[in-house]
């Protein structure tokens, strides 16, 4: 028999395509040729990592074997070409050659949090790179946020500007270290530099290195607020126990009653401020690093000041992702500082984050006492990403940004090159192509020019990375939104697609639960507003819907909006509009009519009765801010859906003992058969109403009513599946964030035998609202002006 050793070499050719640049790929290929006796090179293309090697058959049938079973940590394996080559004799060892150039898309991967080796090597004071700020491997480290072009190789980085030195580009050059054509790579002696800079209110100079360090946790300590270089911007930080520091914080910020983020020093703290399960704590200690929201358990054992995130139910908690977070809270031998920090955007509110350093200088300065920076620019802004974790274990994304971003996202079919801009507020856009879609980072909202500026670079960079050249752009279909006329400006010929708010969000959840649409699902879609096919504002929807298409199936029944976003702000008005269409009267001892002056419920009184300013509205998420300031708990909102959350908040504390729920009224709509059937909550409310008069406790009224809603959504499912067999609901909207609401429908449905599709990947509010548009879009495109949907429905051609 003829062994491998006598064999006729042979040579294949692989292309490997995924995220494999910037991972450690090339080196982990390098070595395991070596390994195997084999010749050949590996070069990163604008495809992909491609390899060639040659040798005997049975060590290139284990290389092609072993290449995907074990690759590095951050690397992500889509597919892998392979094709024989005529064997080439002759070859000696393995090489790693200069990287291609071109078009491509290859996939960048996200930025890793730091990783146990180099953590390792930051902590221990024999090693060279010992509080090195910058420290990174081929494991962890920034990617994203500072590639500025493809292929992915330092040149095209923004650590360009850093010449390795001799001892960084031997671990560079070293295919046995775990430095080994890591990008970002660098040292005290090579890299950027840390620099402590003064504020308006402290005159001590510059410092630089450990020097800057120290006095910036000197400054925490003593209740300062610190403007902090990151990795995707400027963080805004201070002690997160120091209730003066976070009152300042929170009033320089304009950020309301909004909750901050903290950061705690490592697992033990954040486990002081609430429960952490094992899921949580794998999502704090794992490379994405997101802010996790941990339910509330009582007063934490390390005491938080009030005004960190009053009246929420849960706690945004992270731990320190980079080095520089890590320094922060200090190493052995260190003087003491906070175990726990505020650790919020840099930037006012609605406003996008700071990245460039005289930007900070500029519009930071008047909201921290002195920043800590450094010379390595961000080319990319990119936010902490916010996630929270269910009953079961999955994971629901509220905001995707540093640590998901540009991982793409598998698509259910085919689409041609698109672009979906999103919405307006929690703007993300997304590009897609083939079977690939590639969100971007969260944006923010649209109503600063800077916002719109922020979109315009990050649409250029993504594109950039991902080689996606959009043949037609899908928006919303509100007339003013400025993400749509932003669209339409830049369209420049190609077909711009309007989507309808809510058949996005469901087109969304479609996507992400991977449904290719070949059969409707019934999709409820409840959040804030949403631009309706009737010109109403819509938020309160039952839909049957599929790509192609979305019909009415029922919804929350429409109730003046007076004043517009007048009454967004103003729940107490809300309420007072529910209460009027559910002919309750103004009674001076509810809590909203008390929360209203004379001249303002005259105003009030006359604007409903002639309908000035009172667009209809189903928007289920004005129904939650009436309830809220019916039962006295939030009048005037702050923020986005503060008397919401603080609903919510009541309702996990009453969710033990709360009685018999509260019951809508569902009724037939219009007289034709397949007429939306309407939600009304007039026997909600007077329930509400009864029970706030009777001295229900606020946490007993808040659970009813988040159960009552919770009844609503599978009757209405139930008596759609009647009508139309068709027995998958989709879970989506912004109100879904609210964990009671949507584990309690979830519950019900799949106890009535549905099918429950709840989002895992995107935002179930705006922030994932661009991939359902761009699936409605790539549809649309395709009917080439057909109206007619599969699911019985009609599609305005607009769409």
């Amino acid at each position: 028999m003829t062994t491998a050793r006598q064999a006729s070499p042979v040579r294949c050719r692989l292309v490997v395509r995924g995220t494999v640049q910037g991972v450690g790929f090339r080196p982990f290929v390098h070595g395991l040729a070596r390994e195997l006796g084999l010749s050949g090179y590996v070069v990163n293309d604008p495809e992909g990592v491609v390899t060639e090697v040659e040798g005997a058959p049975e060590p290139v049938r284990a290389f092609c074997e072993r290449l995907t079973a074990a690759p590095p940590p951050l690397a992500v394996v889509v597919s892998v070409s392979q094709r024989a080559l005529p064997a080439r004799g002759g070859g000696a060892g393995f090489t790693i050659l200069p990287s291609g150039t071109g078009p491509g898309r290859t996939r960048v991967p996200p930025d890793a949090a730091l990783c146990d080796g180099c953590l390792a090597e930051l902590t221990d004071p024999a090693d060279r790179r010992h509080r090195h700020p910058f420290i990174t491997c081929t494991h962890c480290g920034p990617r994203f946020t500072l590639v500025t072009g493809l292929p992915y190789d330092r040149p095209r980085t923004t650590m360009a500007s850093f010449p390795l030195c001799e001892r960084c580009a031997g671990e560079y050059a070293d295919p046995t270290d775990r430095r080994f054509h890591a990008q970002p790579v660098c040292c005290p002696g090579c890299g950027p530099r840390l620099r402590l800079e003064d504020g308006p209110d402290t005159a001590y100079g510059t410092r630089y290195g450990a020097g800057a360090m120290a006095e910036a946790r000197a400054l925490l300590a003593r209740g300062a607020v610190l403007a902090v270089k990151g990795v995707g911007g400027y963080h805004l930080a201070c002690d997160a126990g120091d209730e003066d520091a976070v009152a300042r914080l929170r009033a320089a910020k304009e950020r309301g009653g909004k909750p901050f983020a903290v950061m705690a020093a490592d697992l033990s703290a954040a486990r002081s401020l609430a429960p952490v399960g094992e899921a949580e704590e794998r999502l704090l200690t794992g490379p994405r690093a997101p802010v996790v929201l941990l339910r509330r358990a009582g007063p934490p054992a390390v005491p938080l000041a009030p005004s960190v995130c009053p009246g929420a139910p849960d706690i945004g908690v992270m731990l320190p992702y980079s080095p520089v977070h890590r320094l922060l809270f200090g190493l052995p031998g260190d003087p003491p500082g906070p175990r726990v920090l505020v650790m919020t955007s840099g930037n006012r509110s609605g406003e996008p984050i700071v990245t460039d350093d005289a930007e900070a200088a500029e519009r930071l300065s008047e909201l921290a006492d002195a920043r800590l920076a450094h010379d390595r620019p961000i080319h990319a802004p990119c936010d902490d990403s916010m996630v929270r974790v269910r009953a079961d274990g999955s994971v629901l994304p509220l905001r995707r940004s540093r640590g998901y971003v540009p991982e793409p996202l598998a698509l259910p079919f085919d689409i041609p090159p698109l672009l979906a801009v999103g919405g307006d507020v929690k703007n993300a856009f997304c590009l897609g192509l083939g079977r690939s879609a590639w969100m971007s980072q969260h944006i923010g909202d649209l109503g600063e020019l800077s916002a719109l500026t922020a979109l315009e670079r990050a649409v250029e960079h993504l594109t950039g990375l991902t080689g996606v050249r959009p043949e037609a752009l899908a928006a919303d279909r509100h007339p003013r939104y400025r993400s749509a006329a932003w669209a339409r400006e830049r369209a420049r010929g190609r077909p711009l697609r309007l989507v309808q708010h809510h058949h996005a969000h469901i087109a969304s959840a479609m996507a992400d639960a991977g449904l290719d649409g070949t059969a409707p699902v019934i999709g409820v879609a409840f959040d804030g507003t949403g631009y309706g096919d009737d010109g109403a504002v819509w938020g309160g929807e039952v839909m049957l819907a599929d790509y192609t298409g979305h019909r009415r199936a029922a919804h929350l029944a429409y109730v003046p909006l007076p004043g517009g976003d007048a009454a967004v702000r103003n729940p107490c008005r809300m309420a007072l509009a529910h209460l009027r269409s559910a002919r309750l009267p103004w009674d001076p001892a509810l809590p909203a009519v008390a929360a209203c002056a004379e001249d303002e419920l005259r105003l009030l009184a006359k604007q409903l009765e002639r309908r000035v300013a009172c667009v209809p509205t189903s928007s289920m998420g004005r129904l939650f801010d009436a309830v809220s300031s019916l039962t006295g708990v939030r009048h005037r909102a702050g923020y986005e859906a503060q008397a919401a959350v603080e609903l919510e908040a009541y309702a996990a504390r009453g969710l033990a003992d709360h009685g018999p729920p509260y019951a809508f009224a569902l009724r037939g709509g219009r007289a034709a058969e397949d007429g939306p059937w309407l939600l009304d909550p007039a026997p909600v409310l007077r329930a509400v109403v009864a029970d706030v008069r009777a001295g229900t406790p606020v946490e007993v009224v808040a659970a009813r009513f988040h159960l009552a809603v919770a009844d609503a959504v599978a009757a209405v499912c139930a008596v759609v599946r009647r009508r139309s067999g068709v027995g998958t609901v989709a879970l989506t909207g912004g109100v879904f964030a609210n964990a009671v609401l949507e584990e309690e429908c979830a519950r019900r449905l799949a106890g009535a035998g549905f099918t429950v599709v709840r989002h895992r990947n995107v935002p179930c509010g705006d922030g994932g609202l661009a991939l359902g548009q761009l699936l409605v879009a790539a549809r649309a495109g395709e009917r080439r002006g057909e109206d007619r949907v599969s699911c019985g429905a009609r599609q305005s051609r607009r769409g």
